[in-house]
């Protein structure tokens, strides 16, 4: 009699990781503005399940819906917020759509992608959690070209409609990954060839010191949440820690803020 081959159980970690891709793909998101709105109806990439407006809303965002193809819920703007589950100071303007996140695929492929002349460009965010930070920095990110904003899958904003809102758009076009291990990333990063720069009031040199050093290197950016700043395996992990020059001692600047000015200068090295 032939007995049949023991089943092999997967590994733990194995398990944790296909239950985390089905929680993800059952995960939706309502995104909520005219202008958020918009390009998620514009982005072909976007699974759009809802879409709910007023007739006002509905009137504006007339081309855009015709050509999602998707049918919108009509419904009266004294009853909109019983429509759609958002936070009570959410400035709808008449306009939500339910959605999944946005898959943007390995990190090791989009950090391959761009063209030739241009320094590649990454931003990773270590411990990031305010919406309105991200949205801004993604917002930066593809206003300088950037190739991805990197942050943790835990203890980072998530793709809400707050960040969608502040993001002004971006969220549709400017990759946003989310990794289970920051360090781990930056260290694949620098095996393609990223020089990985922590920024930190205390670096040891000036970010644009160090970017004199490295004409033409691909430059990803590590920035840390405002008081904590980066974790000591993010700072070990890095090449180099370094400052934005301030004018005076006491200079310092919202993350979002400090991303953009670290972007334009990594752009103009």
């Amino acid at each position: 009699m032939t007995v049949p081959p023991k089943k092999t159980r997967k590994p733990a970690w194995v398990i944790d990781k296909e239950r985390a891709r089905r929680a993800s793909a059952a995960e939706t998101v309502w995104l909520f503005g005219l202008h958020a709105v918009r390009d998620a109806l514009a982005n072909p990439a976007r699974s759009r399940l809802r879409l709910v407006v007023t007739k006002n809303a509905a009137d504006r965002l007339g081309d855009a819906i015709a050509a999602s193809g998707m049918e919108p819920e009509i419904v009266d703007a004294r009853v909109f917020d019983r429509e759609v589950p958002l936070a009570p100071d959410s400035v709808h303007q008449g306009a939500a759509v339910e959605v999944r996140p946005l898959d943007w695929g390995r990190l090791a492929d989009v950090a391959a992608t761009g063209g030739e002349g241009s320094r590649p460009l990454i931003v990773a965010l270590d411990r990031v959690t305010d919406p309105h930070n991200v949205g801004a920095i993604l917002r930066s990110a593809e206003v300088f070209g950037a190739r991805a904003v990197v942050a943790t899958a835990r203890h980072a904003a998530p793709e809400t409609g707050a960040l969608a809102k502040t993001a002004s758009g971006a969220l549709e076009r400017q990759p946003y990954l989310r990794v289970v291990n920051l360090a781990d990333a930056l260290i694949e990063l620098k095996a393609m060839g990223y020089v990985v720069l922590g920024l930190d009031g205390e670096g040891d040199a000036t970010l644009p010191e160090a970017l004199a050093e490295l004409p033409g290197r691909a430059i990803c950016l590590v920035l840390g949440a405002e008081g904590p700043g980066l974790r000591e395996r993010t700072r070990e992990t890095c090449d180099r820690v370094v400052r934005i020059p301030f004018a005076a001692d006491f200079g310092s600047l919202n993350v979002s803020n400090a991303a953009a000015v670290a972007l334009y200068a990594a752009t103009q090295a």
